[in-house]
């Protein structure tokens, strides 16, 4: 079990033994904090029913609502998801990875372990993510680090000191990331929809749609 002391890890010291540890914590059903190409998220196994709950009650959110997923390449995405329009395919791999969160319709086989239809996919912007995405070969649970209508920590020194007690490990650089979510479109039609403006704007990832 990490010490207090251990449980915070700054990934720039050691990317390697910081990106094992994640990775291991991961597979173990752990959750943890960790920085992305927009704000800091709390990421953990979404498959995995304990760490979603968990989660949700770090957040004090509404249970029905569903986490983002961090995927390393479309290839992982087309694994979980059905992407029935070839144009689709084409405008998902002109936008990631970037700050856009897409919302897709899950294959059966995963509808019928998750008991959800739909689900919200990123592929980020940011080589730890990435790399630990790559490691784990499965969706991580990206969702922000608040109480539920508080606002969102985008720099490790915004992490309140209560989180330490709720989460098995902080990793955390000196690095500020992004102020502002990201932008999350839907997907699940034949044209894009806009659920939310955040980092990227729709009129630009609309002019990559064809």
């Amino acid at each position: 079990m990490l010490t207090e002391q251990k449980k915070i890890i700054n990934i720039e010291e050691n990317p390697n033994s910081a990106l094992i540890l994640a990775a291991e914590l991961f597979q173990a059903g752990k959750i943890f904090i960790y920085p992305t190409d927009t704000i800091y998220g709390i990421g953990g196994n979404p498959f995995n029913e304990k760490v979603a709950d968990r989660i949700t009650k770090i957040k004090g959110r509404d249970e029905s609502k569903k986490f983002i997923w961090l995927l390393s390449d479309i290839e992982r995405v087309m694994n979980y998801t059905e992407i029935l329009f070839e144009n689709h395919i084409e405008f998902l791999n002109k936008i990631w990875p970037a700050q856009v969160t897409v919302v897709l319709n899950l294959n059966s086989r995963t509808k019928e372990i998750l008991k959800q239809n739909t689900a919200a996919i990123r592929i980020p912007q940011n080589e730890f993510c990435l790399k630990l995405l790559n490691e784990i070969s499965r969706p991580l649970i990206s969702t922000s680090v608040n109480r539920s209508g508080h606002e969102p920590v985008h720099s490790y020194k915004q992490i309140p000191d209560d989180f330490i007690n709720d989460v098995d490990a902080i990793f955390h650089n000196s690095l500020q990331n992004v102020n502002i979510s990201s932008t999350i479109v839907d997907l699940t039609s034949e044209k894009p929809i806009l659920i939310r403006e955040g980092a990227v704007r729709f009129v630009e990832l609309l002019q990559k749609f064809s």
